[in-house]
């Protein structure tokens, strides 16, 4: 059942842009207590866009400017101090996307004219990225945060003029009124001869934007409707961070965010107690990830974490649910249990949905067999005491066992994925597979089953009613029918705590259809089956009978459902 609950919601969830790895994934999606999840592409759309680039002096640059030979410093450090590339057919190739972002505004490609000498590619240990370069004179660029950069800078760029520079006050000032708003704000600055990173020119800033995405709204509050916890941890700066985790909702006025930095500070238990109100995780390090899966499942509860990179894949691997983008490195994925093709966190949100209609949909079926089984080994036990050695012959529990089995495990299988279900609080690590809302439904409906069979065999107004023939052979087929028509009927009951046992039926259509095949199977064993089935065929009366005696188990569940409904008693699978 277990198995096949799983490929098949795996088959649904991939029409969602949900690709399952591991089918034990899907299930603990349901269960997730946190989420840690990226910013860029998850959030917002992924597509970056230059949207503004200021020079030494906080002045606009436009294309025409930059092109301009006074601005030379100003196109080669975009350039050259790029990992991306244009290939044979003008597409970006290559590169982080703000290398990307700043290729595709400036839509030129590098040439040959300067001799490369050396160059640092960005990492976000030190945040930043650097190229020296060779032609009359050796000159390294530099660009990445701000925060980083600044701080060794000791002029600016004015009018193609090396500036002192002492106003740092304004530069900042102007960061944080960009940041924010959302913007991410790349520094950029020189200096003439090898990287040392030392007396630095100040040449100005790349504003790049990356729009949130109409659905990230909708999903962060359908994952926080879910009771989960969302902490969005980025390589953006603290303000840009919060700036995005406000106006998507993660954030309150009263929550944290702390830089890697800070969280550096924090020990393990510091950490634990604050993370209740931790929402966001600012200029974010690859250890960052790992540290806050370990803690948080140290807390003995469920994680899920997103990542694309190759440096999220020790963090992916390490947590519980595994969210890997589907824009993402091989290896990215290859550590993640279920690959989100569309990188919008709505496909997460509806993860978590389909997981926990999967723990519903086995917690149903594990219903409907325990009642046909108690019933059965009931009737098994009883049976020679009351005067019949085999109620149910061997060939009639087969096929009771297909029913039980193979066909039930595949009408549950297809049960909806209801947006009620994200209202409930994750279920706990420990919390039992059958709640004692199951055991009420399983007690009750067994033990009315297996009392209703019984009075069927031994009421004398039954057999005035039914015949007997020859060895009760009209008898027990009647019984065999009751016995299978009450445990079909029954599967209605458990597939709903609702009083409506038809609510939302039309969206398993395959429950219907197993129902629909059982019943004409079941019709045809009747008639048909003979000595092989211990079948004889009823009169059309004692059909319609069966069919009426064995609809009695509607009006029961209706009055124990209503009577838990009235106790306000949780009636919740």
């Amino acid at each position: 059942m277990i198995t096949l609950v799983l490929s098949s919601n795996m088959k649904r969830m991939l029409k969602n842009n949900v690709l399952v790895r591991k089918l034990v994934g899907i299930e603990t999606a349901g269960n997730i207590n946190v989420l840690l999840t990226d910013k860029t592409g998850t959030l917002t759309k992924g597509k970056l866009e230059v949207i503004n680039i200021l020079n030494g002096n906080l002045e606009s640059l436009t294309k025409n400017d930059l092109t301009n030979k006074r601005n030379y410093k100003y196109l080669d450090s975009l350039i050259y101090n790029n990992d991306s590339m244009y290939d044979k057919d003008m597409n970006v190739i290559s590169g982080n996307s703000t290398d990307r972002a700043i290729l595709k505004y400036l839509n030129m490609n590098k040439d040959k004219k300067y001799q490369v000498i050396n160059q640092k590619h960005f990492d976000s240990n030190y945040k930043y990225s650097s190229v020296t370069l060779k032609d009359k004179e050796i000159i390294t660029y530099y660009k990445g945060a701000s925060e980083v950069l600044l701080s060794h800078c000791t002029k600016y760029l004015k009018n193609g003029e090396e500036v002192r520079l002492t106003d740092f006050e304004r530069i900042n000032r102007e960061i944080n009124k960009a940041t924010c708003k959302g913007i991410r704000v790349i520094m950029m600055a020189y200096k003439i001869g090898n990287d040392t990173l030392n007396d630095l020119v100040f040449m100005g800033l790349i504003y790049l934007k990356d729009e949130l995405r109409e659905e990230a709204i909708e999903g962060i509050n359908l994952i926080k409707k879910a009771g989960i916890k969302v902490i969005m941890i980025t390589g953006d700066s603290k303000e840009t961070a919060v700036s995005i985790a406000k106006e998507v909702g993660i954030m309150g006025d009263n929550d944290l965010a702390l830089t890697s930095s800070e969280l550096k500070m924090l020990d393990d238990v510091t950490l634990k107690q604050k993370l209740g109100s931790i929402k966001v995780i600012a200029r974010a390090l690859p250890d960052d990830k790992s540290r806050l899966v370990r803690v948080i499942e140290d807390m003995d509860l469920i994680v899920g974490m997103t990542g694309d990179g190759v440096n999220d894949a020790p963090a992916l691997k390490k947590a519980n649910v595994g969210f890997a983008m589907g824009s993402g490195t091989e290896v990215s994925k290859e550590a993640a249990d279920i690959v989100i093709l569309d990188n919008n966190i709505l496909s997460i949100s509806k993860s978590i949905l389909y997981g926990r209609t999967i723990f519903k949909s086995i917690r149903k079926f594990i219903i409907y067999q325990l009642s046909v089984n108690m019933c059965a080994v009931f009737l098994s036990i009883i049976g020679p005491f009351i005067g019949f050695t085999s109620p149910i012959t061997i060939v009639q529990m087969l096929w009771l066992n297909m029913i039980m089995d193979t066909f039930a495990a595949l009408a549950f299988s297809f049960e909806p994925p209801l947006l009620e279900y994200m209202d409930e609080e994750p279920k706990k690590n420990n919390e039992p597979i059958i709640n004692s809302y199951m055991y009420n439904e399983i007690a009750v409906t067994s033990i009315y089953s297996a009392t209703l069979c019984i009075l069927f065999l031994k009421l004398p107004i039954v057999r005035t009613i039914f015949r007997i023939g020859e060895n009760n052979k009209y008898l027990m087929t009647a019984y065999f029918a009751l016995f299978i028509f009450v445990g079909i009927f029954n599967s209605f009951n458990a597939r709903t705590y609702r009083i409506n046992v038809f609510s939302n039926i039309l969206k398993n259509k395959i429950f219907l259809l197993v129902i629909g095949f059982i019943i004409t199977v079941q019709i045809y064993l009747i008639y048909f089956g003979g000595d092989l089935f211990r079948t004889y065929g009823l009169t059309a009366k004692e059909f319609v009978l069966i069919i009426l005696i064995a609809l009695t188990v509607f009006p029961i569940d209706f009055l124990r459902k209503l009577i838990l409904k009235k106790k306000n008693l949780k009636r919740m699978v």
